[in-house]
């Protein structure tokens, strides 16, 4: 989940699969791949889950919390005025219409579910959770539009699961069957965060992302549509890998999620209860022998040259440090360890690694570009790094490139850092008075004067906000030119000047680009750019 969003989907029909259209819910699957198959209280394991550590974890709390329910049965019978069973579906009164002008049903929440800390899995679409105009099936699967017809461009009705996607699994998968596309087929399927309204399709607003039905396309947090795969209409399931559809989604709760927009539109969802169509289980197998092949391809014979864990462990922070360029910490470090090496009599001394003069300038170079990298300066870092390394820059064009976006994310945050500054405004009222004595003149003269003086920086703030607004328009339009060429550009400045879209970049759904934490895996492709140019010569 963190590098992307698979979305196994090249539609297709169902085979077997068995779906009323309009008239209660579908029933009777018979789909082939792997299956998970659930408990009488529940709980079910989707089979590419199983032997996982996250299931063993997952199982072992849901059966402590079994054993605990069955031990407290007998108490609980006993009892008073407790609640019933099936209180949660008592009817309640609905909540007055919300700022966002719709009504929403009150349903009473069962007391959260204690898994050990881990999140459990998506089981079922949230009655908590949904948009008035859906109406979900008994078993929580079923989900079919009940309101009227949605009429305006991006208004519709959305609903997701009790839970987010666990990241603990690794891998999550979950799988749709169109039991009526509705009219128009205007339906969508994809995840959503918590701060999405549910009243559009999933994609068409922040903390959402989508794949919609009747073009194909799909869409992330309302930003401009992206040819993805094939329609679905009625009697379709998602069953064949279609690609990555989303990227670089970081410290999310995603939900699955599904979103109609007209009457009869149905969808029933499969979250591994039953067998998939795709066959999932086939695809974690091909994953995990994957991941083997390349540790047993690994070779670790350089790993015991040293005598015992400690001198390797050492060996490895002094690469570190002189990887870095922390040179003057390499040099001490070197010597802390030979120090201790002959404190404790070792027989034979081991000698690590220190810096040659060559190599010092070396580490000087590249650490001075990382700093500017660090500090934002990306001017600098270039100008050095043509200056100590002229051909990696040329030989190394997408690392070129990405310092050239970077810049433009640094403009954006600092334009977006003016927008949080005010001068601070005088305290003092002109008629106001002292604990002890009237305000004298020359003081109410001071206050006139920091009014006048805020006033001034508040103006100067404004041109300032504004011709650096400017010159980043300006340097974005220079950038998009001398990348034109290059297709493979394309999603990147997409991403990068979704940024103009938003008052304050900071609040949108990229503002991730403007954490200073971003500017690390940039200065760490640089430097190590700059030393493979070493290994190759």
């Amino acid at each position: 989940m963190h590098d992307g969003l698979n979305i196994p989907g090249s539609w297709g029909r169902g085979g077997t699969s068995n779906v009323s259209s309009q008239h209660g819910y579908g029933q009777g699957y018979g789909m082939t791949g792997g299956g998970g198959g659930a408990n009488e209280d529940g709980f079910f394991v989707p089979s590419y889950l199983r032997q996982s550590r996250y299931i063993e974890r997952l199982q072992a709390a849901h059966e402590a919390k079994i054993a605990a329910q069955r031990e407290a049965a007998p108490t609980q019978s006993k009892g008073h005025g407790a609640l019933s069973s099936r209180s949660s579906s008592v009817s309640l009164p609905k909540l007055a219409p919300s700022h966002r002008g719709m009504t929403y049903e009150i349903i009473e929440h069962q007391p959260p579910e204690d898994t050990g800390g881990l999140t459990p899995l998506p089981s079922k679409w949230a009655e908590t959770d949904k948009n008035q105009a859906m109406e979900i099936g008994p078993d929580g699967l079923d989900v079919r539009f009940v309101g009227t017809a949605k009429l305006h461009d991006h208004e519709a009705a959305a609903t997701r699961t009790d839970h987010p996607m666990p990241v603990q699994g690794g891998l999550y998968y979950y799988e749709v069957t169109i039991a009526s596309k509705g009219k128009d087929g205007m339906i969508g399927i994809g995840f959503s965060g918590p701060k999405f309204s549910l009243e559009k399709l999933p994609g068409w607003e922040p903390d959402s992302w989508g794949w919609h039905g009747d073009d194909g396309n799909t869409f992330c947090c309302g930003i401009t549509p992206k040819k993805y795969g094939p329609t679905y209409t009625t009697g379709d399931v998602n069953g064949v890998l279609q690609g990555t559809a989303f990227r670089d989604l970081k410290d999310v709760n995603v939900y699955p999620c599904i979103g109609m927009k007209r009457p009869q539109a149905q969808m029933t969802v499969n979250f591994g209860q039953r067998p998939f169509v795709f066959d999932i289980d086939e695809m974690m197998r091909l994953e995990r022998d994957t991941i083997s092949e390349e540790i047993h391809a690994t070779s670790s014979t350089s790993l015991h040259s040293l005598p015992d864990e400690s001198f390797f462990l050492k060996e490895l922070v002094s690469q570190f440090l002189a990887h870095d360029g922390f040179v003057e910490t390499a040099k001490a470090f070197a010597e802390e360890v030979r120090t201790e090496s002959r404190a404790l009599q070792f027989s034979t001394e081991i000698s690590h690694s220190e810096p040659s003069l060559e190599e010092d300038l070396d580490a000087s170079n590249r650490q001075q570009i990382r700093a500017a990298i660090m500090d934002g300066d990306v001017d600098k870092a270039l100008k050095r790094t043509n200056a100590f390394y002229p051909r990696v820059l040329q030989d190394h064009s997408p690392i070129y490139f990405r310092l050239r976006c970077q810049k433009f994310i640094e403009m954006i945050r600092q334009t977006a850092e003016l927008l949080g500054v005010s001068p601070a405004k005088p305290v003092k009222a002109l008629n106001g008075h002292h604990e002890e004595s009237e305000m004298e003149i020359d003081d109410q003269k001071s206050v006139l004067e920091d009014w006048d003086r805020m006033e001034t920086e508040e103006a100067d703030m404004s041109v300032k906000y504004q011709e650096l607004l400017e010159d980043t328009l300006r340097y974005g339009q220079v950038l998009k030119q001398e990348f034109q060429d290059d297709p493979s550009t394309e999603a990147t400045f997409k991403e990068i000047f979704s940024l103009l879209m938003y008052e304050d970049p900071r609040q949108s759904p990229q503002a991730h680009l403007l954490d200073r934490a971003s500017r690390v895996p940039v200065a760490e492709e640089l430097n190590s750019a700059i030393l493979g140019m070493f290994v190759c010569s």
